[in-house]
């Protein structure tokens, strides 16, 4: 299966928001690691500090905040830092973001580790918060800074409220430094839902409604009467609907219309679709409507395409469709281009973080030509297992196609959610079949490397024979990977030739082909690269599977096959 790409957002906040040289001292040195993209840079001068959001997969970006940390140590004194906003040190707080392809807790596992190197490299005491908190009550940020960088000297010296890491008494180095605060925390969506209305009173209602927080209770009249108070003397509140969420109701003078604004800093427990659905819902009852959407800032993909699938199947149509489309349908839905054009390339995180790459040494970047042309040149990649790898790939896509095809069927309207659960298997193999093509030509440049390693003393022969070892039994496994995945297909080509659209019989019997086609030509692969290999057990583990699989698929063509006939004749 191909791997989804692991990318995590840091958002550290750096003391210094006047002096911009030192600021880009410090970004300096984000910028200078490798895999690593500053997507933006925000300093206020009232707050002296500075804000900077930087993305990449997480090996780079724990490197990236760790020299980032240590560079603000250095250019930043804390004994003459003053400014409106709380503090605690030079790096006051750094969360860990998950965007994509990892979880809240493996970031949470980073970050950990992240504040341990900070105070063993660096000697900056470190509390962890937020999900990254070792202590429950250290969850909330405002524990971990309580009485601000000036109650540092009283908190070392108390064994309850030290440090996480780093603690040691109070000396010169941690006067200039103080100390920093690392977690790890879920995005937070900052998004305006547009009204039909100029009524700040209208907007507030609805952001009322639906607030985690909600409302104040009061006696008597709902929106005039006395605010009802516990015991305590703190007013008694009204829930709103939606969880892990704050909002308010504005106007927006630029735009002439109302907005609630909100941010959703839970996207598991509310995502960005279920908070537009339900501000819908609550603007509808108060005579309101929901014109369009803006996202603030950016957008992991995730929140995009899971908007995409609800409307989707609020359709009653198949989810199984490609990326693109589904995007197209949650912008469309959400009203994302009502105030102006949403670019997907400029607001999703992923897409920012590919800019400037092109993709084009990729063969899946060609055109259908374009590929065919690049095989045909007397190199010898792309070849046969890359080939094989865009067979299987059709082939899957062909059986997804008729799922599709199925669900939009007109009086087959009751069983649109059987063929997009097919259809999703569909686009997933068919994902993973992409990766394929590429990844075996990445095998054969593997073992022309090894080839050219150099050979001139007994130890380069021997690292030079290891590393084409190890290169052929990686270019043995890749179309073995392929055998695997192209196997799939007959599934659902099987499924559909059985219950799908019969109009479209006939594409599932090539999708049948397709996918034999795509086996039993990476079998080939399998044995070739195989046979080189000195581990003879391990060669003949590695061509049993391959024959195993052939005959298999010869099988399942036949079955399939068997079925399409029958239809076709009848």
């Amino acid at each position: 299966m191909a791997k989804t790409r692991q990318i995590i957002e840091c958002v550290p906040n750096f003391s210094e928001g006047r002096d911009m040289a030192v600021v880009k001292q410090i970004t300096d040195e984000i910028e200078a690691c490798e895999g690593v993209r500053l997507l933006d840079v925000d300093p206020g001068e009232a707050t002296n500090r500075t804000v900077v959001t930087f993305v990449g997969e997480p090996e780079a970006v724990v490197e990236a905040a760790f020299r980032a940390v240590k560079k603000a140590g250095e250019v930043i004194d804390m004994r003459h830092h003053h400014g409106e906003h709380p503090r605690i040190g030079a790096t006051d707080v750094l969360p860990l973001v998950p965007v994509s392809g990892i979880t809240l807790e493996e970031c949470a596992q980073l970050a950990r580790k992240l504040a341990e190197r900070i105070a063993t490299e660096t000697g900056i005491p470190c509390y962890c918060y937020e999900a990254a908190a070792l202590k429950p009550e250290r969850r909330n940020l405002a524990v971990c800074r309580a009485g601000e960088y000036e109650a540092i000297p009283e908190k070392l010296a108390d064994p309850a409220k030290a440090p996480d890491f780093g603690a040691r008494p109070y000396d010169e180095s941690i006067a200039r430094t103080g100390c920093t605060v690392v977690g790890a925390r879920d995005f937070l969506i900052a998004v305006n839902f547009n009204l039909n209305t100029t009524s700040t009173r209208r907007a507030n209602a609805i952001a009322f409604d639906v607030r985690e927080k909600g409302r104040p209770e009061r006696i008597g009249n709902p929106i005039t009467g006395e605010i009802r108070r516990d015991e305590n003397g703190k007013p008694v509140m009204i829930p709103g609907t939606l969880k892990g969420t704050k909002a308010i109701g504005w106007y927006i003078k630029e735009y002439g219309i109302a907005q609630v604004s909100m941010n959703i800093t839970d996207i598991n427990a509310t995502p960005l679709h279920a908070a537009f659905d339900e501000v819908c819902r609550c603007a509808e009852a108060r005579g309101v409507r929901v014109t369009g959407t803006e996202i603030v800032g950016l957008v992991p993909e995730r929140a995009l395409i899971d908007a995409g699938k609800h409307f989707l199947r609020k359709q009653h149509r198949s989810t199984g469709i490609p990326k693109e489309d589904i995007l197209d349908i949650a912008i469309k839905s959400m009203g994302l281009s009502d105030l102006r054009p949403f670019e997907p390339k400029e607001k999703v995180i992923e897409y920012l973080l590919d800019a400037g790459k092109d993709g084009a040494d990729k063969l899946t970047a060609l055109t259908v030509k374009g590929f065919a042309d690049e095989t045909l040149r007397e190199s010898p990649a792309p070849g046969g297992g890359s080939v094989a790898a865009y067979m299987g790939a059709l082939g899957a896509a062909l059986g997804t196609m008729v799922a599709n095809l199925s669900a939009h069927k007109p009086g087959w309207d009751d069983r649109w959610e059987e063929f997009s659960r097919w259809a999703d298997k569909g686009v997933e193999l068919e994902a993973e079949l992409l990766h394929l093509v590429d990844e075996d030509t990445e095998a054969f440049n593997r073992i022309m490397a090894a080839f050219g390693m150099p050979k001139n003393t007994d130890e380069d022969k021997r690292l030079r024979s290891e590393a084409i070892q190890k290169a052929t039994l990686f270019a043995a496994q890749v179309p073995l990977e392929t055998m695997k995945a192209s196997f799939k297909a007959f599934e659902i080509c099987k499924a559909m030739a059985e219950t799908g659209n019969p109009n479209s019989v006939s594409d599932v019997g090539v999708g049948a082909l397709a996918a034999r086609a795509a086996v039993l030509g990476a079998g080939l692969n399998v044995k070739i690269n195989a046979s080189s290999l000195k581990d003879k057990a391990q060669a003949e583990t590695l061509i049993n599977e391959a024959n195993n699989l052939m005959a298999e698929a010869d099988k399942a063509e036949r079955e399939v096959m068997k079925i399409v006939e029958k239809l076709i004749h009848n």
